[in-house]
């Protein structure tokens, strides 16, 4: 039996570890599960080129709970090592980088995936165990080895009593973390970190039930057996070639990934590319709702099967966050701050791979099925919509696909709707004026007005809507969008004739005086406007850049100068044409006069749904007086 003292020069650093990443204690499973993968792996490529002369077999790792005797172990069927390697790899090389860990960390926030970076994963078992051995025999023709170390420096080395290839780690749990000894955690953290590793994980047994023997009564039991209880799915949908999959595949790796997930996608994407850097996966686009406060973080990033976080910020593109799936790459930097990933390459060049793949198959979807597209449109437009504001070259692919719905439920894309509405909306500017309605029952009487001149109105009531009209006016010449109800028509699409009132300056002076006396409401400004007599003698409209800019800053960036707090502000448009307005005026009683401005008001109101409450109550008494 040889002891000695691990090669580090840092007096004792189990204790350091150990408080350093107490909080995240439970990765030394998954450090101790991806470390017997590797053996595993190697081993069969050994096997695989001839240098191991041994059958490589199916190997399985075990993990193993001894409740009674406080002990948990790991087993592998890998490469095994010798004496000689023990002392090197588990007493030298696995800490190398010990006095750079703790001159760069110490004094940093925690992060779980150090101590792997660091070539520390083996003594990650340390934070949860006050005694560690390890029982291992190489696939060389040599006697095996048994390491065992208290968390001290020192070590004891002999030889070991195993006659197979392979590695058994035994922890002996601590007295605080127990927790490691329940098999309910145990199996939670492989399910967790360990559901895709590519070497199958045994954890106990479970009971399977046979079919019935041929001639069995029906009130017989059925016959069971107990078989391994492999927790882990080797060989999951991304890592095969896409050709290999079916429709089917890809919706059973969804429910797999989601079991509480009773919804069906809407479609996937499949990820597959190995240069300039390798990155596989499947995304999928699930139902989503308007709702910008919906669960992100259900994107699961992956290093060679091995689960990381599911915290992809600064991976993948912020628009793309709200979908769900898996990433898998070993190019990835694991251990270093978002800002860091922001201005990585390699990272950048994912993120730009990711958005072009998107972006195409949208693309070919709209091509290929252009209905089903439409019918899954208000299901996927908050990302590509999102996603047109935040990644300029999605912008430019996304422009070709993007629709605009109507408020009759017609579909076009911007280039359909340009040709489609250029001669009648086109302003005496020569600028196309897109009207759009975000409610449509609220906003139904505008509408109406609208389609009465043929204008056509879009339906355009996601929650960053004014974000997305501010970006296609910005980028592309002589656009406007207006709300219907953001003006008279005439005004929000001006043509050369402009109609002629039938009233005076003098009469139009008075009119506002009439208007303004019985009007206490600061929140409106009375606008005359000459229009045909034949349209609304009062109208409520909301002016477009105020409220345009209250909705950006509301939805974060773009309001300016307070507006998100400013009070709601309208304009009260009289059309100076329609005969009740000269009804109005020539009223000799102020009485009546009165009453006839606060019913026409009140009906403008009603009609933009801005009456309620007590002035409700107080608008349907004075109407039934008024039909006495």
């Amino acid at each position: 039996m040889a002891t000695g003292k691990i090669n580090v020069s840092v007096e004792n650093i189990f204790p350091l570890i150990k408080k350093f990443l107490y909080s995240d204690h439970e990765i030394f499973l998954r450090e101790l599960i991806s470390n017997a993968t590797d053996a595993t792996l190697k081993l069969r490529h050994l096997t695989s080129i001839g240098e191991a002369k041994i059958e490589y077999g199916d190997p399985q790792i075990e993990v193993k709970v001894d409740k009674e005797n406080k002990k948990l172990h790991v087993l592998d069927q890998g490469i095994g090592m010798t004496s000689t390697e023990v002392k090197k790899y588990i007493n030298e090389v696995a800490f190398s980088g010990a006095e750079e860990f703790l001159d760069k960390y110490k004094d940093s926030g925690k992060d779980a995936g150090i101590i792997g970076h660091f070539g520390l994963g083996f003594y990650s078992a340390f934070m949860v165990a006050d005694k560690v051995e390890i029982i291992t025999k190489s696939y060389k023709d040599e006697p095996a080895a048994h390491w065992s170390c208290d968390g001290s420096p020192e070590f004891t080395l002999k030889k070991g009593n195993k006659e197979s290839h392979g590695t058994e780690i035994i922890l002996h749990i601590a007295e605080d973390s127990t927790e490691f000894l329940e098999e309910s955690r145990i199996r939670e953290l492989l399910r967790k970190y360990n559901k895709f590793m590519p070497i199958p994980i045994k954890f106990g047994t479970r009971t399977e039930t046979l079919p019935k023997p041929e001639g069995a009564k029906e009130e017989d039991p059925a016959p069971t057996q107990e078989v391994d209880d492999i927790i882990n799915n080797p060989n999951p949908a991304w890592t095969k070639k896409p050709a290999s999959l079916k429709e089917e595949d890809y919706k059973g790796f969804y429910r797999e990934l989601y079991p509480m997930q009773f919804e069906e996608p809407l479609f996937h994407i499949h990820l597959n590319v190995d240069y300039p850097f390798n990155l596989t996966g499947i995304l999928y686009f699930p139902k989503l709702t308007t709702d910008l406060n919906i669960q992100k973080d259900r994107i699961q990033l992956y290093q060679n099967q091995v689960f990381v976080t599911d915290n992809v910020e600064g991976i993948v593109p912020e628009f793309l966050t709200m979908l769900r799936g898996v990433i898998d790459s070993p190019d990835i930097p694991l251990n270093v701050s978002r800002s860091y990933l922001q201005a990585d390459g390699a990272v950048k060049k994912i993120s730009s791979y990711i958005t072009r793949k998107v972006a195409d198959k949208l693309s070919s979807i709209f091509k290929k099925d252009r209905e089903d597209f439409e019918k899954k449109w208000n299901d996927i437009k908050i990302v590509i919509e999102y996603g047109m504001l935040s990644e300029e070259k999605f912008f430019e692919k996304a422009d070709k696909f993007a629709l605009y719905p109507t408020v009759d439920g017609n579909y076009f894309t911007f280039e359909e709707l340009q040709e489609k509405i250029k001669d009648l909306q086109t302003d005496k500017d020569d600028k196309l004026v897109v009207l759009y309605a975000s409610d449509k029952e609220a906003q139904h009487s505008y509408i109406e007005a609208a389609k009465a001149k043929g204008y056509e109105v879009l339906l355009m009531d996601s929650p960053i809507v004014s974000h997305l009209m501010q970006k296609l006016e910005t980028s592309k010449e002589k656009l406007s969008f207006a709300r219907v109800d953001a003006d008279n028509l005439d005004n929000l699409i001006k043509k050369e004739d402009t109609q002629i009132s039938k009233l005076s300056d003098e009469e139009k002076e008075k009119l506002k005086g009439n208007l303004e006396e019985v009007i206490d409401d600061k929140s409106y400004t009375v606008q005359l406007e000459a229009m045909d007599s034949d349209a609304a003698p009062f109208m409520i409209t909301e002016p477009e850049f105020m409220r345009r800019m209250k909705e950006m800053q509301q939805t974060g960036g773009g309001g300016m100068f307070g507006m998100g707090n400013m009070p709601e502000m309208y304009n009260l448009i009289v059309n100076t044409n329609h005969e009740l307005v000269s009804e109005i005026l020539n009223t000799k009683t102020a009485k009546k006069r009165e009453r006839l401005i606060n019913q026409s008001i009140d009906l403008a109101r009603l009609s933009k749904g801005l009456l309620k409450g007590e002035e409700l109550t107080r608008f349907i008494k004075r109407s039934y007086e008024m039909v006495k």
